[in-house]
């Protein structure tokens, strides 16, 4: 069977559920060793587990995205990783949250958590991969964003801020590191069904009946099949941005 990652490593942060879930279980299935990072180690077991009993290479690492010392621990226990080789080829930033409402009516106080992880977190864990890799002159960064980072709607304003952060950062590091051979990815997903919904605080009245019109919504395992494209391309093809919607989503 092909293993077109066989050799390399990646972390994967967010792995718990949703497109971190999905996108872990597919590097590993293409013969990555992968590194899974998420703050429920219940969950992480149970897809370590899965990875392990398909006779993949997995290492589960707790931890919180938004903080800065996790993030660290993170990237330093992937380095140490003697099944992994010691190193890191792939980092995919995909730990954050949504975020119902748009700038009048969406929670205040989880503001600043929006950020924390959305942004800080994901820019420092940014920063790290790329420092590394640019020692090594190869590499994968491959960042999520959101449709709404490009398209700011009304029913999502602050966490369309929070992706239109990172849309940015993600370009400014591109820059940074592109002359030393490591590639930056953003990914836009559109609409995906996932427990990302719930933790956001949409329900039936401020989103169900609002996506009824786009018909069948995206599967996490939609998004991770656009990474894995994206990984596999030549090492000298870098797609900066690529948006992956439902076909019937006509907005955002």
């Amino acid at each position: 069977m092909n293993k077109p990652l066989s050799g390399k490593t990646a972390i994967v942060t967010g792995s718990s559920s949703g497109i971190g879930y999905a996108t872990a279980s597919t590097l590993a299935q293409a013969g990555a060793a992968v590194v899974i990072h998420a703050r429920r180690k219940d969950r992480l077991d149970e897809l370590a587990s899965e990875i392990a009993a398909q006779g993949g290479k997995v290492l589960a690492v707790g931890g919180d995205a938004s903080i800065q010392v996790d993030i660290d621990v993170l990237v330093d226990r992937a380095l140490s990783w003697d099944e992994g080789g010691c190193k890191v080829d792939i980092v995919v930033v995909n730990a954050g949250r949504g975020l119902a409402g748009g700038i009048l009516d969406s929670e205040e106080s989880l503001w600043p958590e929006i950020y924390q992880v959305n942004v800080l977190g994901a820019a420092h864990l940014m920063r790290r991969a790329g420092q590394y890799m640019v020692q090594r002159k190869s590499g994968d960064i491959v960042v999520i964003g959101s449709v709404v980072g490009r398209n700011i709607s009304p029913f999502s304003g602050f966490y369309g801020s929070s992706k239109s952060a990172i849309c940015a950062i993600a370009e400014g590091l591109r820059r940074e590191v592109c002359t030393h051979k490591v590639r930056v990815s953003l990914v836009m997903p559109g609409i995906v069904l996932s427990g990302f919904q719930n933790v956001a605080g949409y329900d039936e009245e401020n989103f169900g009946k609002g996506i009824a019109q786009f018909g069948k919504m995206l599967e996490p395992q939609a998004i991770a099949d656009g990474i894995f494209w994206l990984l596999t391309l030549p090492p000298h093809v870098n797609v900066n941005e690529i948006t992956i919607r439902p076909t019937g989503q006509s907005y955002p």
